[in-house]
């Protein structure tokens, strides 16, 4: 049990605010030295994480190449584009994003969407296009709640649609895991299924903030006029 102290480095470093790449960094090493693992083993399994997760595409592939369509343009022209658009506000962009996100992790393919790889570049500077036409130029509170709507929109949508497509890392380990812990007969495509009411739910309830989005927005560019000096 001793091995469980570094969930207790999570909890202390997350509760004084800590940086958390950091904090949980630290937890992993402080959970694999007392496991009983060596300082080379450690570093040996790190590495080899490191080395097989998407970190090392998405840090040197594409984030230099959005970085590059940035710089040439990318989201001013995503911004005009739907200036154009008057029917479409920031919560009803939002709201199309989330059903196209969803469906598509529905249909396995989760690497359509992403917030380093749509919502950044794409997806945040339309919905902001949409309040600069509605309200004129955004503030700050308007920009970083524009944002975190978008973000929110495309980890739900990824999320919740993912688990109702039965090749999925996650609907596999939870059939292996109780196919060989209880000795069950459990099929991926009943795991599937099951996640499809879950599914629907989370877009509802979502879907439904994301309505109610363009109100609030209203309602902070209200208050941030009247509180403008004259």
């Amino acid at each position: 049990m001793i091995v469980l102290l570094g969930v207790l480095v999570v909890v202390i470093g997350f509760a004084l605010r800590f940086n958390p790449l950091l904090v949980v960094t630290v937890a992993g090493i402080t959970s694999a030295l007392l496991g009983g693992l060596s300082p080379l083993h450690v570093l040996e399994a790190f590495g080899t994480g490191f080395a097989a997760s998407r970190s090392i595409s998405i840090a040197f592939i594409v984030l230099p190449v959005i970085g590059l369509l940035e710089r040439y343009g990318l989201q001013q022209r995503a911004k005009m584009l739907i200036s154009r658009a008057a029917v479409l506000t920031a919560g009803r962009l939002l709201l199309l994003y989330l059903f196209i996100r969803q469906l598509a992790a529905a249909l396995g393919l989760t690497s359509i969407g992403g917030t380093a790889q749509m919502v950044r570049p794409v997806i945040y500077p339309m919905a902001e296009g949409a309040a600069m036409r509605s309200y004129g130029q955004t503030s700050q509170l308007l920009t970083e709640t524009i944002k975190a709507h978008a973000a929110a929109a495309d980890t739900i949508g990824a999320f919740f649609g993912e688990d109702c497509f039965v090749a999925v890392g996650s609907v596999l380990l939870i059939v292996g895991y109780v196919n060989a812990s209880y000795h069950l007969k459990l099929d991926p495509l009943q795991v599937a299924i099951w996640a499809v009411p879950t599914a629907i739910a989370a877009f509802v309830i979502h879907g439904f903030r994301l309505l109610r989005l363009d109100g609030r927005l209203a309602a902070i560019a209200s208050a941030e006029a009247q509180t403008k000096p004259q």
